[in-house]
């Protein structure tokens, strides 16, 4: 038996004006769910919206406290961020990356999505007729929203039909038009949870080099693969692949969401490589006056003209976190750990009722927990899997949205409380007995 019958799912669509419930955006689930909630006072497993389910690092909320008591909060603060942040967030990519990046070209911004958001409009705009993004698929959806907003073109490819030695010869036959300014992915993957590996992203930065294609790494899931150990220790190896260890045509978004539960106060850092930073562009000089410098385009250019800079004391917050992370008194990776945790009860769940993972391999082996897996059911479509999860009372995203050739949904590990395992089993379980699975 459903959670909600058709018209109570019915009603809860008109309210929120969704015609289709299989064909909802990560938000208009959440705002279905959220819906089906209030009226019926029935609680919905939230697995859709990528939230983190940790209390905010304290270490940040002091600093910001402080910053807001001393601080002269009444001034702008730099467009291209705070020195206290710049000079932090040099160091964090030292520290845990084993990178150098210059405090000038550790740029704040507000959430890594608007660093996205430049990157985007920076990269399309240096070389006329190299306008069009190479999306490695699946991907955030909402980085696409961005590129409907700027007018820019993209294309996806599949990566898990490409993996290791296919990779090379599949970037070569896309860039080779020449017309890709940038190629864009994030690893651990959103929403399948692969990882690149450190020869993969070696091609990645050869192939893109040789056609003049900017790099845009999304580390928003930083130093999540928990299968690997010893990424919690400052200045150490192993430290996480990266392209920039092969190109510094590339720029890297860090997000201060996941990794310190810091969602609220959207704030990330974008890092960018020394070549790309201080190569001049004439089409940029034309467009925003100035050098056309990409590095003091991307801050005075463009940033300042979206948010005039990042808040103050968010900065401070920040800062405050990535040093204590460097001196070794937070220990970000094994604060989020516990996602890793619920993503594998989560899964022994779903697989107990029948559901399959959508992504199963990571480069020969299985993929790792974390953040977010994929799900699938037999005989069901992405559209009409969502729509009869929802009915049970499951709040998850279809894997359309995300890119995914694959049929499936995205779930995520963060919001579902330690209270609420049992009642997934039973809602999982009366699924599977509703959805009986074809022997033939």
């Amino acid at each position: 038996m459903k959670v909600f019958d058709k018209d109570t799912m019915d009603s809860a669509c008109k309210h929120c004006h969704i015609k289709d419930p299989g064909q909802v955006t990560i938000m208009e689930s959440a705002a279905l769910a959220a819906c089906l909630e209030k009226e019926t006072g029935i609680p919905v497993i939230h697995m859709e919206l990528g939230s983190p389910g940790l209390a905010p690092n304290r270490i940040g909320l002091e600093a910001e406290k402080k910053a807001l008591d001393t601080a002269n909060v009444s001034a702008y603060p730099p467009t291209d961020g705070l020195p206290v942040l710049k000079e932090a967030a040099s160091r964090f990519a030292k520290a845990f990356l084993n990178l150098d990046f210059s405090p000038a070209r550790c740029i704040p911004t507000t959430g890594s999505m608007l660093g996205a958001f430049a990157a985007f409009a920076a990269c399309t705009q240096c070389t006329p007729g190299k306008n069009r993004v190479l999306v490695l698929e699946p991907s955030f959806s909402a980085n696409k929203q961005q590129m409907a907003i700027l007018g820019i073109e993209w294309k996806g490819i599949e990566i898990a039909e490409c993996r290791g030695p296919r990779l090379e010869s599949r970037l070569r036959s896309e860039l080779s038009r020449g017309d890709v300014a940038a190629i864009i992915y994030s690893s651990p993957n959103n929403p399948s949870w692969m990882c690149l590996s450190d020869s993969e992203l070696q091609t990645i930065a050869k192939v893109a080099g040789e056609a003049g294609t900017v790099i845009i790494e999304d580390q928003a899931y930083f130093c999540m693969d928990f299968r690997q150990e010893g990424y919690d220790i400052p200045y150490c190896a192993p430290y996480p692949p990266s392209a920039a260890r092969y190109t510094g045509d590339i720029i890297i978004l860090l997000s201060g969401s996941k990794i310190f539960s810091y969602a609220g106060q959207r704030i990330g850092v974008m890092y960018i490589g020394r070549e790309l930073y201080e190569r001049c562009y004439p089409a940029l000089a034309s467009r925003y006056g100035g050098s056309g410098m990409f590095g003091l385009t991307i801050t005075g250019g463009i940033l300042d003209m979206i948010t005039s800079g990042c808040t103050a004391s968010t900065q401070w917050g920040l800062a405050a976190m990535m040093d204590a992370s460097c001196d070794g008194t937070v220990n970000f990776v094994n604060d989020t750990r516990i996602y890793a945790e619920r993503a594998s009860r989560m899964k022994e769940i779903f697989s107990s009722g029948g559901f399959n993972i959508s992504y199963p391999d990571d480069a020969g082996g299985p993929v790792g927990d974390g953040f977010f897996f994929t799900l699938s059911y037999p005989g069901m479509d992405s559209n009409a899997l969502i729509s009869e999860l929802m009915a049970y009372g499951i709040s998850t995203v279809s894997l359309d949205k995300m890119g995914s050739s694959r049929h499936g949904v995205r779930v995520c590990s963060s919001r579902i409380r330690p209270d609420q395992f049992t009642l997934l089993r039973e809602r999982v379980e009366q699924f599977s007995k509703d959805h009986p699975i074809s022997k033939e």
